[in-house]
């Protein structure tokens, strides 16, 4: 078939990958000049199948309340006059309840764990480069009421026989010694060696090369306006090329791939697409003092903040806004990712110098991301991994290309269709 693959973040590149694996024709279509220039730019670049949890659990909400008007706050809810921020958000409530938690930290694990031996296994047979690291992640406390907490999921891990470790406040300081400077306020830990990190952006730009060599088609800089349908299917996509012209491309198969925007172009077609964007910040520094630096990557629990070392650089994100679809960097949180840098790590980095930048993560509700065939027939989503389309991008787009394929993937997961 031939197929059409909109967006080209980590999600649509990987659906595009192996949809030209299976034998397709493939066509990705993306607004921007080159792939991966926005949820999958500058995230937090972990790969964290371990730590596969949903926000909704029934601690969630009274945190939510404690947070409201909180600007330093984890995760934000700012009300906007759209219907979909208050349709997802009673979604997100129901979510909450303590029945829903062990099925969606189920779906997530099965589709993350999936997903890193599928990206083990392209690194191999592809070669492609992207700073990763395979030193497990550790996730630091600093009281003692969220590393008692901390416990309960990690026993859930443990039961999908993943091996998060608790950990004490010394083997946390042995494990990584860069955390040296706030050892005083660190009250355990818990740390998995299966997880990883890398730059998604490095890799989803050389995976894009490879496909390009491959055979797919890649269109850049091109608006998507609509799809249009009829008799139940798509029957194309009405784009505005580089030069300004309007044009339809057509396909057999089509794949929405376009992060928090896919619910705007599906809608129209009546598909129910329950994403929201959750706006999350990333700082990277340069690295000044390389002993001073962590090497594994680190999960601040009380700030929500994670730390992944690319090379020579840090990168740090975190935070949840949801408050609509602007990027504009909050001055307020800018600073607060400088203070908590220069608290855990005084002497490693250039604090003059710091590229910020936001991004919006495509949420469901439950966290668990929408794959599969909508109720137009040749119309497929791959969209709302929230903060895990690293961690699930690769398996993703396997597991897209076996469904338009006609095959039975692998994962257990609540595809769609």
């Amino acid at each position: 078939m031939k197929v059409v693959v909109l967006g080209s973040g980590i999600i649509g590149v990987a659906s595009a990958w192996w949809l030209k694996q299976a034998g397709h024709d493939v066509v990705v279509i993306d607004r921007q000049p080159g792939p991966a220039q926005e949820t999958s730019r500058a995230n937090g670049c972990q790969i964290s199948v371990s730590y596969a949890e949903p926000w909704a659990n029934p601690q969630t909400p009274m945190k939510l309340l404690k947070w409201l008007l909180k600007d330093s706050a984890p995760m934000v809810f700012r009300p906007q006059a759209d219907w979909r921020q208050w349709a997802w958000g009673l979604q997100f409530l129901l979510e909450c309840r303590a029945a829903r938690v062990p099925k969606n930290i189920r779906s997530m694990v099965a589709l993350a764990e999936y997903s890193l031996q599928t990206l083990k296994s392209m690194r191999e047979e592809l070669g492609i480069e992207y700073n990763h690291l395979s030193r497990g992640i550790l996730n630091f406390y600093r009281n003692n009421e969220q590393f008692d907490a901390s416990q309960q999921a990690a026993g859930y891990m443990r039961d999908y026989g993943l091996d998060r470790r608790i950990v004490s406040k010394e083997e946390v300081l042995q494990i990584e010694p860069a955390l040296s400077p706030v050892a005083d306020s660190i009250v355990g830990g818990d740390y998995t060696e299966l997880d990883e990190s890398g730059d998604v952006y490095l890799f989803t730009s050389a995976l894009a090369k490879k496909a390009e060599e491959a055979g797919v088609e890649f269109r850049f800089s091109t608006q998507i306006n609509r799809l249009t349908a009829d008799g139940g299917k798509v029957t194309g996509v009405e784009v505005v090329d580089p030069d300004g012209t309007f044009h339809t491309i057509t396909g057999d198969a089509y794949v929405a791939a376009l992060g928090s925007f896919t619910p705007h172009l599906v809608s129209p077609l009546g598909v129910s697409c329950p994403v929201y964007p959750a706006k999350g910040y990333s700082a990277t520094f340069k690295v000044v003092n390389p002993d001073a630096a962590p090497v594994v990557s680190l999960t601040d629990s009380e700030h929500k903040v994670v730390f992944s070392r690319l090379g020579d650089s840090l990168r740090m994100a975190g935070t949840a806004e949801l408050a609509g679809y602007s990027r504009s960097l909050n001055t307020n949180r800018c600073r607060n990712l400088v203070v908590l840098a220069h608290e855990l790590f005084p002497s490693a980095l250039d604090f003059d110098n710091v590229a910020f930048w936001s991004g919006l993560r495509p949420s469901t509700p439950s966290n668990v991301p929408l794959i599969g065939r909508t109720r137009v027939s040749n119309l497929y989503l791959n969209t709302g991994h929230g903060t895990l389309g690293w961690t699930m991008g690769v398996g993703s787009g396997r597991v897209l290309a076996d469904l338009v394929s006609g095959q039975t993937p692998e994962p257990d997961f609540p595809f769609l269709g």
